[in-house]
């Protein structure tokens, strides 16, 4: 959790940033990205100088929103997937677990994106477990051989992009992923164009 001070946090500290961010999350879900900062901190019981000192500014707070999303959300279904025996069920899981919070979190990403808080390592994370998965249902022969690892960012990318054409909190994206998945299985694939170097997907996923 990034703070405006590297030493621990008091209990009570702990417990305002983690209420300041569950209000942050409801808030943008009711009223959009833009609404204001002193309704979050109402919502989360605090003053607005408590939120400035935990999180100096939108970004760092939409930041560490994303954050608490990822790891009560997207965290668990890849430690579950990186022990499931059907490598391609768990890549399919975390892929689905993803969409769902990405569409679920529709305000917050906004809030993020707007705000530049989505950087390199707020997309590292996901896409080296979906890489890995990836690989390990090749090995397997479930999913086409001919995939490369910049593959599945730039998938991701694509299905995230989906959500901006959809009402908040859909499940529309459930269907593109369905195509996606077929377009993934090794049967009847007909090869694939030359790749080109990725660029920068992670400041761009949404």
């Amino acid at each position: 959790m990034t703070t405006d001070s590297s030493r621990p946090l008091r209990a009570d500290a702990v417990r305002n940033s983690e209420k300041l961010l569950r209000a942050a999350r409801q808030i943008w879900a009711e009223q959009g990205p833009d609404a204001p900062l002193e309704e979050i901190a109402r919502r989360a019981g605090v003053g607005i100088a408590t939120l400035y000192r935990r999180f100096p500014d939108k970004a760092v707070l939409a930041r560490n929103a994303l954050d608490q999303s990822f790891a009560e959300n997207i965290a668990p279904a890849i430690e579950q997937a990186m022990s499931d025996d059907d490598p391609r069920r768990g890549l399919v899981n975390v892929l689905e677990a993803t969409l769902s919070v990405a569409a679920r979190e529709h305000n917050t990403v906004a809030a993020a994106r707007d705000s530049g808080a989505i950087t390199h390592e707020a997309g590292a994370r996901p896409f080296e477990a979906l890489i890995l998965l990836a690989g390990r249902a090749q090995q397997a022969g479930l999913i086409r051989a001919d995939l490369v690892p910049d593959d599945m960012p730039r998938i991701v990318v694509m299905l995230v992009g989906l959500l901006w054409t959809m009402e908040p909190n859909s499940d529309g994206w459930r269907r593109y992923l369905s195509l996606i998945l077929d377009a993934l299985a090794p049967d009847a694939a007909t090869p694939l164009p030359a790749t080109v170097p990725l660029q920068q997907p992670d400041s761009r996923l949404f």
